[in-house]
């Protein structure tokens, strides 16, 4: 097993989903602000499973001996409109698993990294079908109605 390739991956991921949960976070927020409660909490929601998918990553990087860093996260532009938050986040969803699918290759002699990591994969495939779920809806029914939906 080449640990130092599970410590990347495992890092890799524990940094950009650590970015990604803040933004759910507050773009949960601001939709519970404007009055979409079910879709503020469906996002404040994310954010507490992913920082929890982070906390295993972070254990497992620990248990390979390796070392946790704290790594910069970039800025991220907010978004006001919750249909255009969900195109966009769908667009870095789809983006995700596509490398989360490439990672898994690398990480197939460490079956305990392995195993966490497509645990991780279901959960993000999960989350990738509910955005497009949601904008096949808002494409059936229209935005004000799905809008209300959300509230």
């Amino acid at each position: 097993m080449k640990k130092e390739n599970s410590i990347q991956a495992l890092q890799l991921f524990a940094t950009g989903l650590t970015e990604g949960a803040l933004v759910h976070k507050l773009q949960g927020q601001i939709f519970k602000s404007q009055g979409f409660t079910k879709l503020g909490e469906k996002y404040i929601g994310h954010f507490t499973e992913e920082m929890g998918w982070v906390e295993k990553f972070y254990d497992r990087i620990l248990d390979l001996g390796g070392e946790v860093k704290f790594e910069a996260n970039k800025s991220r532009e907010l978004i006001n409109n919750p249909v255009d938050y969900l195109k966009a986040d769908l667009a870095i969803q789809e983006q995700g698993v596509e490398l989360l699918y490439k990672c898994m290759e690398t990480l197939k002699d460490d079956p305990t990294t392995y195993d966490i990591m497509k645990g991780y994969l279901a959960d993000e495939e999960e989350d990738l079908y509910w955005s497009q779920e949601q904008l096949d809806l808002i494409e059936m029914i229209g935005v004000q109605n799905w809008l209300v939906k959300q509230l």
